[in-house]
């Protein structure tokens, strides 16, 4: 299912399969799709417990890069959702971060979190504290297992597509450098979930002046630059269906794909 039949239809439909009753809203439905369909819109995830907001600036970067090295058309801000909020089925991506242990999901979080990750939702995950082992990063696998109790995370080869759907990437950025390499949970031909170490949004994160907040080490902005650079393909990877073909820019990506 491509990522727009998933902002057009599920909505609707699979909250009704997951048993919510939808209330009037204030816009029509049309109105609301023709919204979800015209931009990009970053869904935060919002949990209990831990600290699920590390890096409240860090967005609006990352989404004026993004409009400015594509031709993806995004909100500025992001959108902060629960996963029992009927809107969480309006956008393809959801980002979830943050630093410290976390409380359990419900069984209804997790069933409707599965419904969305088997549907065409896309997670990315981003350890802010980048100790494994330790807080997010614990409760994160624990809550994952309990999603996938049949997978495991497993090691993004270099040819994946999430590192080829825009930039051709060699190196995975972020704030610090925990581990050079991605983490993904296979689900058939599709990679639902991909797990980053190295605090993307840290590195990310301006304040109103146009200052970074953090420095990136070891690497300083090279390494700040890579950091953006997976950002921009993690989107468009969530955004398609095939990560490849179904992107406007496929001429630039072949051209360079040929050097």
């Amino acid at each position: 299912m491509k990522r727009r039949d998933f902002i057009r239809i599920l909505p609707y439909s699979l909250l009704l399969a997951g048993g919510f009753t939808p209330k009037r809203a204030e816009t029509s439905q049309a109105q609301e799709k023709s919204r979800a369909t015209q931009q990009f819109v970053f869904a935060q995830l919002k949990y209990r417990g831990g600290d699920w907001n590390p890096h409240p600036l860090a967005v609006t970067p990352l989404m004026e890069e993004l409009m400015q090295r594509t031709s993806v058309e995004a909100a500025l801000s992001r959108h902060e959702v629960s996963l029992t909020e009927r809107d969480l089925f309006s956008y393809p991506f959801l980002y979830m971060t943050g630093k410290y242990d976390f409380e359990p999901f419900t069984q209804e979080e997790l069933d409707i979190l599965r419904r969305f990750l088997s549907y065409g939702g896309f997670l990315l995950a981003d350890d802010a504290l980048g100790q494994p082992g330790y807080g997010f990063d614990r409760s994160l696998r624990r809550e994952v297992k309990r999603l996938f109790p049949e997978k495991e995370f497993r090691r993004l080869p270099s040819g994946h597509a999430a590192l080829r759907s825009y930039y051709l990437l060699r190196r995975v950025g972020g704030m610090r450098l925990v581990h050079s390499y991605l983490e993904g949970i296979y689900v058939g031909n599709a990679t639902p979930v991909i797990y980053c170490h190295n605090d993307l949004s840290g590195a990310w994160e301006r304040d109103q002046l146009g200052n970074w907040l953090n420095p990136c080490a070891p690497g300083g902005e090279e390494q700040r630059r890579d950091a953006f650079h997976l950002g921009i393909n993690l989107i468009l990877y969530a955004m398609t269906e095939n990560y490849k073909e179904d992107l406007i820019h496929v001429p630039f990506i072949r051209r360079r794909l040929s050097r």
